[in-house]
């Protein structure tokens, strides 16, 4: 009987001590930041803020930097090449269910880009021509967009690669806003 209650004992401890281990991971996450003038987008080398549209930033373990993307496209893709860093920390897109304006979206527009609801194939662009992932951090939101500008909904492990990196069929589509 006592090494039944010992071995329940110690269960609990160790479901309590991994709980509180999870919690120490979600509260090590970044907090998302706001790109400056001095914020250059990875892919490109040009300013973040001089692209229209929604923006990425991927925090990299033991950087307190974020890796600026001048589109949720070029995000994804940093996420896929096989030769870009895979200890990823957090990954945040514009949520353009909060945002005013799609040009420039507003301080504090941020979703966890894993959370997020996103609308493939609409007839809004990315900030340098070509596909958009446009993303939402709430469904609703995503689904009244697609209705209104077109495309269909995945979520994060949803968005086909060849979506995200496939150049031929992402040329030529311009973005209409």
């Amino acid at each position: 009987m006592r090494r039944s209650s010992f071995a329940l004992l110690m269960s609990a401890v160790l479901a309590v001590s991994l709980v509180a281990c999870d919690k120490e991971k979600v509260a090590a996450r970044p907090a998302p930041l706001e790109p400056t003038a001095e914020s250059v987008a990875h892919f490109c080398d040009m300013a973040v803020l001089d692209h229209p549209g929604p923006k990425g930033q991927i925090f990299l373990e033991g950087r307190a930097e974020p890796v600026w993307f001048a589109s949720v496209r070029d995000t994804f893709a940093f996420t896929l090449l096989p030769e870009e860093p895979k200890d990823i920390a957090a990954i945040y897109v514009n949520d353009m269910g909060k945002a005013k304006e799609w040009q420039r979206p507003e301080a504090g527009t941020w979703v966890e880009a894993r959370a997020a609801w996103y609308v493939l194939g609409s007839d809004y662009g990315a900030g340098m021509g070509g596909r958009e992932a446009v993303p939402f951090g709430a469904e609703a939101d995503a689904r009244g967009f697609a209705e209104a500008h077109g495309g269909r909904l995945a979520r994060f492990a949803e968005v086909p690669r060849d979506y995200v990196l496939d150049s031929e069929t992402a040329e030529g589509h311009e973005p209409t806003h």
